[in-house]
């Protein structure tokens, strides 16, 4: 006689999309180290058991979640500023202006993963913080290549220094999320990004109009 009694451990049938989705928004609210299983099982609608057959454990969906998350339009808006903006100085302003906005977005669902600090702690797992550098530095690492190419092609000085526009983009990056963990609104954060940017080597963030 067939069993009818449940394999320990399947999951039930669910939508994967929707339950990374919730994984995804909860993540980005409170941050790695903030998000407990139970609240997690509770967001997807799963339980315990049916979201370690289905995910393994919290690192893992989280580092599945990411993978997914880096594909998006909000995870990768600083890819898609410098693809998609002519110049150099358009592209460094897009990427401040838009962290800017996502940081501070009401919306847990519209912020960013990779650059938030809402939880209010480090990252303590090894693995999982090096996983969030390592993403990091592949922004940085795009950025300077792209201003590299700025700088071959003469829209910046001969003595601009690529790596170190990268850098200072990816520290006012930063910068701007952990102000907006501290609750500073979009208006200060945009401001701090026209000053940062006010002595850009050869055109300023002034030159460049905001987007509606």
């Amino acid at each position: 006689m067939e069993s009818t009694t449940r394999k320990r451990g399947r999951p039930p049938l669910f939508d994967r999309g929707d339950a990374l989705a919730a994984a995804t928004r909860l993540f980005r609210a409170q941050g790695y180290e903030a998000t407990s299983i139970g609240q997690l099982t509770a967001a997807m609608g799963l339980r315990s058991g049916s979201l370690y057959a289905a995910f393994g454990d919290k690192k893992a969906l989280f580092t599945e979640v990411v993978a997914v998350f880096e594909c998006s339009p909000v995870g990768g808006f600083v890819h898609a500023a410098l693809e998609d903006e002519a110049t150099a100085v358009g592209a460094a302003t897009r990427i401040l202006r838009d962290a800017a906005a996502l940081f501070t977005s009401p919306d847990a669902g519209e912020r960013s993963l990779t650059y938030e600090a809402r939880s209010g702690a480090a990252i303590r797992d090894a693995e999982v913080a090096r996983l969030i550098r390592q993403l990091r530095q592949a922004d940085v690492d795009a950025m300077s290549r792209r201003f590299a190419r700025a700088r071959d092609e003469g829209e910046l000085p001969e003595d601009a220094d690529p790596q170190l526009l990268s850098a200072f983009v990816a520290t006012i990056l930063h910068g701007l999320a952990a102000r907006a963990a501290e609750g500073a609104p979009t208006t200060e954060l945009l401001e701090m990004v026209e000053l940062a940017l006010s002595g850009w080597p050869g055109g300023s963030a002034h030159s460049v109009p905001r987007r509606v």
